[in-house]
């Protein structure tokens, strides 16, 4: 199999009369862009595996920022996101899209990925866990270094009972302010864990997410939290929560 490479669609869009735009997460060079020539001609039989979601081997040839694809086969049918688990795909495959450069290996981040979107495929109710769960993978693969464990004020190990304040850039520093920046030492070892067991956790992680994410967004609103409003107005539910809002 020499020259395939494991890979997901993050986006496609039509590009002349019968191809495609693909923007590719793939295992061995990250996020690559590719021109699908002739994927949406009628005896193509690329129209049902170039779809996100969908596990891929793919080839392809060129140097430039876009490449032409040679091959691809789909190493099994689509991973089952539907509803409102779909939107929180979505989310996933914009963050990929928006903060990795071209062409640059995250290998680990790709099968953080791939788990990622498995257990939304599995989920049976929230899909929260997974989504905090790859957000911090996320981070830690941009470099974002941050200690979870330690004041970085003092140097001391986090108490559960404490309340620190995380400051950009520096860290968790204990404080008696409490606001949206504050954070409990149990919260912080549930980060470091990436595992939350309650729902305390998880709006805490959440909050701290959204607030290390922001720099590497800018100020454009993403898509996918716009399609999930869309999609609960039509269907109004009074438990209805986007986990990517």
């Amino acid at each position: 199999m020499e020259g395939w490479q494991r890979a997901f669609v993050l986006h496609g869009r039509p590009y002349s009369e019968t191809s495609l735009l693909l923007d590719l997460f793939t295992e061995g060079q990250g996020r690559v862009r590719i021109l699908a020539k002739g994927a949406r001609g009628r005896r193509s039989n690329l129209k049902g595996c170039l779809q996100p979601f969908t596990p891929l081997l793919v080839r392809w040839t060129g140097r430039g920022e876009v490449k032409t694809l040679r091959n691809a086969e789909a190493v099994s049918l689509a991973l089952p996101l539907s509803g409102s688990i779909l939107y929180s795909g979505l989310y996933v495959n914009e963050l990929v899209s928006r903060v990795l450069e071209q062409e640059t290996n995250y290998s680990s981040l790709f099968f953080d990925y791939l788990h990622c979107l498995q257990n939304l495929a599995a989920a049976s109710t929230s899909p929260e866990q997974a989504l905090r769960q790859f957000e911090l993978a996320l981070l830690h693969n941009l470099g974002y270094g941050v200690d979870f464990l330690h004041c970085a004020g003092s140097g001391e190990e986090v108490s559960e009972t404490m309340t620190y304040r995380y400051r950009e850039e520096k860290g968790f520093i204990a404080s008696l302010v409490v606001d949206n920046a504050s954070f409990t030492g149990r919260d912080l070892k549930a980060l470091a864990s990436r595992e939350f067991p309650d729902i305390n956790t998880l709006r805490a992680a959440k909050r701290f997410t959204r607030m290390a994410l922001k720099p590497y967004l800018g100020g454009k609103p993403l898509k996918s939290r716009e399609l999930f409003r869309q999609f609960v107005l039509k269907k109004p539910s009074p438990s209805a929560e986007n986990p990517a809002d």
